[in-house]
């Protein structure tokens, strides 16, 4: 596993990770738009309708027919599930945002969802439900800004031995990584608007 800091070509199956709040829904928009792969947003996945969570086994089998392809992009922080995600990975990019940036956005996010955020089959989108949750994650991410972080770079490091992995810790770091992407010629655009998780 080859941790880098600088802008490189990723490979065809990528899981992008962080904490929420990190950008990890804009980044992998940006890196879908510039490389072709198709973009695999977990939360979409994730919810039956009303807002239930599946069953720990049913998220897990469910995963394993989304990235049963040899191309895409997976967004999302699903800790539990990350194994899965590694195990057909080439690249991981984990987005290292300042834990104050991630609970900024959480906070704005409570106030007014991003235009163009398209909810999970069956969710509805409530002002109540909507500041309970990004604002919980407020407090979570300020409780648990350095124990994420290390139990997710641990899960790399434990099932992830194979991959590439990428650190970006700024916004220019993040500008030249995209920059220096081109088209990749086995996957079509494919991109689904979401919120930053």
């Amino acid at each position: 596993m080859g941790e880098t800091g600088h802008a490189t070509s990723v490979g065809q199956r990528v899981v992008v990770t962080g904490l929420a709040g990190a950008g990890k829904s804009t980044f992998s928009r940006a890196l879908s738009a510039k490389t072709g792969l198709p973009l695999i947003h977990l939360d979409l996945h994730f919810w039956k309708p009303g807002w239930v969570a599946p069953q720990d086994d049913e998220w897990r089998e469910k995963q394993r027919g989304l990235l049963a392809g040899d191309a895409w992009i997976a967004d999302g922080n699903y800790h539990t599930t990350l194994d899965l995600r590694l195990e057909r990975a080439d690249t991981v990019v984990y987005l290292d945002t300042p834990w104050w940036t991630c609970a900024r956005r959480a906070f704005v996010r409570g106030l007014r969802r991003p235009p163009g955020t398209v909810m999970p089959d069956g969710c509805e989108d409530s002002t109540w439900q909507r500041l309970r949750d990004e604002w919980g994650i407020v407090w979570r991410v300020w409780r648990r800004r350095r124990s994420d972080r290390e139990r997710e770079l641990a899960i790399v490091s434990q099932y992830g031995k194979h991959v590439s992995l990428h650190v970006l810790r700024s916004k220019r770091a993040i500008r030249d990584f995209l920059d220096c992407q081109n088209a990749a010629p086995y996957a079509a655009p494919e991109t689904l608007p979401n919120a930053d998780t």
